[in-house]
């Protein structure tokens, strides 16, 4: 094969063996990286250095982002000091408020298996609060974005309102859980129900993106395609038009 199956489910899957939590919405298993698989690609391809990631469970696209840029300077395309997020190779930005909206999170516990593995810089805080005092104040340009944290309508818009004024000419922004079809058809148990919040807002964002001739736009839908197996809750990629 030519992914490291041990690698992956030890690691990129799995913290050591511990399910990720959210793991599934990006339609992965321990032993099939979903749309990470994209997310790894897409930096590999492009050569990105500066990637974000707003909300995470686990920390799952996060540590993709940082071994995609690993194996850049492994492969011998990135050169000089390949220290993970403080080197030349680029930097993965993680930006969570840690505040429960949206279920239990791991990514916060400083001690844990995907902070003493990938050493992101960890910003917790608001995404907005986060654009404004760090983003801003330090200059940073990004050249991928992951979107995936405030999922209503109103916290989708302004993040990607937000931190796409900051994204460099050829960079690249991803949005998760926009494909409706799977948001309207999900159960939900009932004893969840008092932790679920909808996640519509990237869907709608999504199709009134598609009537912007500044955007263009890509949706990598999958939910239905193999009815027994997991499925993405949808990604969608954007690429501004320069």
């Amino acid at each position: 094969m030519i992914t490291n199956q041990n690698y992956i489910e030890s690691h990129i899957t799995t913290d050591n063996g511990e399910k990720l939590p959210f793991l599934w919405t990006h339609g992965a298993t321990n032993g099939h990286m979903g749309d990470g698989i994209v997310v790894y690609s897409m930096i590999q391809h492009m050569r990105y250095k500066n990637c974000v990631c707003i909300g995470t469970g686990g920390g799952y696209i996060p540590r993709i982002m940082t071994q995609a840029r690993i194996d850049l300077h492994k492969q011998g395309i990135f050169e000089g000091n390949p220290t993970y997020s403080w080197g030349d190779i680029g930097t993965t930005y993680v930006v969570d408020p840690c505040n429960g909206v949206g279920g239990d999170s791991n990514i916060c516990d400083m001690d844990g298996f995907y902070q003493k593995t990938f050493f992101p810089r960890f910003i917790k805080e608001t995404s907005e609060r986060a654009y404004y005092d760090f983003f801003v104040r330090e200059d940073i340009m990004i050249d991928l974005l992951f979107i995936d944290g405030d999922h209503s309508y109103e916290g989708v818009k302004k993040d990607f309102d937000l931190y796409s004024k900051i994204l460099n000419p050829n960079g690249l922004i991803m949005i998760h859980d926009t494909d409706s079809s799977y948001s309207e058809t999900l159960i939900i148990s009932e004893d969840s129900k008092k932790d679920f919040f909808p996640f519509d807002g990237p869907s709608k964002l999504v199709q009134e993106l598609k009537n912007n001739d500044d955007w263009v736009v890509m949706d990598l839908f999958n939910f239905g395609n193999i009815k027994d197996k997991p499925s993405s809750t949808g990604l969608t990629i954007l690429k501004k038009k320069w």
